[in-house]
């Protein structure tokens, strides 16, 4: 079975969309989280038109390679007008998780109201032994309060966006991390992680002694 990550382009001071996104404005003005995209001469071998600088090439290529379904909250979802129809990513299916139903817009979408952990679930099954990518500040940190993510990668561009959506939310007690690799680009510092897992027993230690 595939692991659970998570790749966001991030600002310097955490945000992960500039001011006023929203259905039409798409990011609002933090379209400059994703130059890098288009920065450099090596074109990427998952995503048609994508032509990165070859350190960038080499950690976004390895890492979209091993997705097999993306999970997005429902609010990322609108903000990218529903992904014209398809998904974030080439190739893989995207499940979408809201509080409420409603129609997909094709057969590449699955929504999912029941819950975290069942979209979490659902994503797996259709990732079909690859990962699972999550997008979406809070959907991520949901599933960080649920123990579901394996690996963050940070793609840390150097921007003070100064507004926004913040990647992390407010976590219940801190999450450790591993750093497993960080990669400097001229335009991003790619910073991964592995998350370190924790069961309930030592958890519920670790809040009475903060206490």
């Amino acid at each position: 079975m595939g692991k659970v990550i998570c790749g966001l382009a991030v600002s310097v001071d955490g945000c992960i969309t500039g001011r006023d996104p929203g259905p039409g404005r798409g990011l609002g003005d933090g379209g400059v989280l994703f130059d890098w995209y288009g920065s450099g001469d090596v074109p990427s071998r998952v995503f048609p038109g994508f032509r990165l600088t070859a350190p960038s090439a080499r950690i976004f290529d390895a890492l979209a390679s091993r997705v097999g379904a993306t999970l997005a909250g429902h609010t990322t979802y609108t903000d990218s007008d529903d992904f014209a129809g398809g998904g974030p990513h080439p190739s893989a299916p995207l499940v979408v998780l809201s509080r409420t139903a409603f129609p997909p817009a094709n057969n590449r979408q699955t929504i999912v109201s029941s819950g975290i952990e069942e979209a979490v679930s659902v994503a797996i099954g259709l990732a079909d032994g690859k990962d699972v990518g999550l997008m979406g500040g809070v959907l991520v940190t949901e599933a960080l309060k649920a123990g579901l993510v394996d690996e963050l990668i940070l793609h840390q561009v150097p921007v003070l966006l100064g507004g926004g959506r913040r990647f992390f939310h407010e976590l219940p007690q801190h999450i450790r991390l591993r750093v497993r690799e960080v990669v400097s680009a001229p335009d991003v510092t790619h910073l991964h992680y592995d998350v370190e897992k924790q069961d309930v027993e030592k958890q519920d230690i670790e809040k009475a002694e903060e206490r």
